[in-house]
């Protein structure tokens, strides 16, 4: 394909990724305003995050293996239908329990997406051209980083729209994806029989919902060590363990066990998987810290992240130019493991009363250092398995990130909680304040409306919550520490320069049992005829005689 066919099929990927960026970033400074409108907890507030995280991270291998079975295209339009259908919920939702479920089933369209569109890059384009088709997206998920929060604090402040429109802004965006998918993107489907491993997928999101679900809650709503606890992990492993079994015994896998005998698979799985937990489980409350924090507006919050995403935006565009001209990748993955795990650690030090321009820094460091990173580790594997396993593999790496996102959240938010609630608590004291339980920021109390609490108490609070953010960094680094540690094992292999689908197609005719030549020649003959001779130089096409 030529760059313009390439970019021509990109743009309805590009605009269903923006979707699902814009799905998360619209409503995290808007997140504050919503569980305070609804009356809702700390908890409901983490939930409201989690849920989307923990439906995509539960689909994304099925939506991985689906990719391997149908039509690429129909799937992420189906995915994109369902985020519309979450988004109308959303926007519609007049209780915190159909809030959440609603982002269920956002989370279960973002799986779709999340996996699809790597799959389908992967499948058009050169893991040597993937480099600098990378940098677009990163283009992409700037621009939707950035846009999504100010969109979101722009609207929250604005009276006559209100936050139900954080869920609506993104329901045209999804429509015409649609369409320009429909219009743009022609893929061919390989017609074969399918099996589609129905109790490999149950036991699968069963075993991961179940220990999703103790991590969210543990420590919440019942103690680590209790009853609870042990019946949501004893039953997360049987089931995963009765999926392993089945996943190693069908026709058909959800997740194919043996792609793990590859150790770049195996490696950047992990470091996925870790990425998430420093990435997602650091940042997700940083909306969060700037409005209670450092008291400032919605629309002031989402400004306050641009040096993050300038960060992340510059070294992705860069890193993949740079891959994609010099096939070399190794030394971007370690350097950007190490620069994530500095800007964590300086995240870490922060609290209330840290300048702007010491935060940007900080923020600006562990942009590069992600971006550096998180979409590199996709090509590298990529770039490692065959054709046919470039959907199950692209769906393990998303889903181990998204696990890890999904665990850092709910555990950092647990941590945030409660030290808030010990932070708060120790500061009335030293204030000489009763401590009421009311608008504390404990566990399970409200979200402290900030305009309304008295001075001394938003004192009290503004250390609280600068106290438990920075803490959530310095939670994150050994993580970010433990991503470097295994990038450094990655075997660093040049970098195929044909797409997947002209890679399925070599690796097809190498499985048959005579040449191309012999394939073509066999729909000009008819069951019975003599093999039709070469016409000779000038001679009329020996088929067109014998019509």
């Amino acid at each position: 394909m030529t760059n313009r066919q390439i970019l021509q099929a990109m743009s309805g990927l590009m605009a269903g990724m923006f979707v699902a960026i814009l799905a998360g970033t619209v409503v995290s400074n808007a997140l504050p305003t919503i569980i305070a409108d609804l009356g809702a907890s700390q908890s409901s507030y983490t939930w409201v995050v989690t849920a989307e995280l923990l439906a995509m991270t539960a689909t994304v291998p099925l939506w991985g293996k689906l990719s391997d079975l149908f039509n690429k295209k129909l799937l992420l339009q189906l995915s994109l239908g369902m985020f519309v259908v979450g988004s109308l919920l959303a926007g519609f939702s007049h209780g915190v329990g159909l809030l959440i479920f609603s982002r269920v089933v956002q989370g279960v369209g973002a799986g779709g997406l999340t996996a699809l569109a790597q799959v389908v890059m992967a499948s058009i384009i050169p893991p040597r051209r993937l480099g600098k088709y990378a940098g677009i997206f990163g283009a992409v998920f700037a621009v939707g980083t950035v846009a999504g929060p100010l969109v979101g604090g722009v609207l929250v402040d604005t009276s006559w729209l209100g936050w139900r429109w954080c869920f609506f802004i993104g329901v045209p965006f999804a429509l015409l994806a649609i369409a320009l998918l429909q219009r743009t993107l022609h893929l061919p489907t390989v017609k074969r029989e399918v099996r589609i491993d129905f109790l490999g997928a149950f036991l699968i999101v069963a075993g991961v919902c179940a220990l999703l679900v103790w991590v969210s809650l543990a420590g919440n709503q019942f103690d680590w060590a209790s009853w609870q606890t042990a019946a949501l992990t004893g039953g997360g492993v049987v089931l995963l363990a009765a999926a392993v079994f089945v996943e190693a015994r069908t026709a058909e896998p959800v997740i194919p066990l043996n792609i793990f005998r590859n150790r770049t698979v195996t490696l950047t799985t992990v470091a996925s998987l870790l990425v998430g937990v420093a990435m997602f489980g650091g940042t997700v409350f940083l909306s969060q810290y700037f409005q209670i924090s450092l008291g400032k507006s919605p629309t002031v919050a989402g400004l306050m992240s641009l040096p993050m995403i300038l960060g992340l935006l510059v070294s992705s565009t860069v890193a993949g130019q740079i891959i994609s001209r010099t096939g070399k990748w190794k030394r971007y993955l370690v350097a950007g493991a190490v620069i994530m795990s500095v800007g964590l650690g300086l995240l870490s030090t922060i609290g209330a009363d840290t300048s702007f321009a010491l935060l940007s820094l900080f923020m600006a460091i562990l942009g590069i250092g992600v971006g550096m990173l998180m979409q590199n580790l996709v090509l590298a594997a990529q770039n490692d398995v065959p054709a046919a396993e470039l959907g199950a593999a692209t769906s393990v790496l998303s889903f181990f990130r998204s696990m890890g996102g999904t665990i850092g959240t709910s555990v950092l938010g647990a941590v945030l909680a409660n030290r808030v609630a010990s932070e708060t608590a120790k500061g009335l004291r030293e204030a000489g304040i009763t401590p009421t339980g009311g608008g504390s920021g404990d566990g399970g109390g409200s979200v402290p409306d900030m305009s309304t609490l008295p001075a001394p108490l938003r004192t009290v609070v503004d250390h609280a919550y600068g106290v438990a953010t920075a803490d959530l960094f310095l939670f994150a680094t050994p993580c970010a520490l433990l991503a470097l540690l295994t990038v450094v094992f990655l075997k660093e292999k040049p970098l195929k320069t044909s797409s997947g689908m002209e890679r399925l197609a070599e690796e097809a005719a190498a499985e048959t049992a005579g040449p191309v030549e012999a394939l073509v020649e066999l729909p000009r003959q008819r069951t019975g005829d003599a093999p039709v001779p070469a016409p000779a130089p000038g001679d009329q096409d020996p088929t067109e005689q014998r019509a």
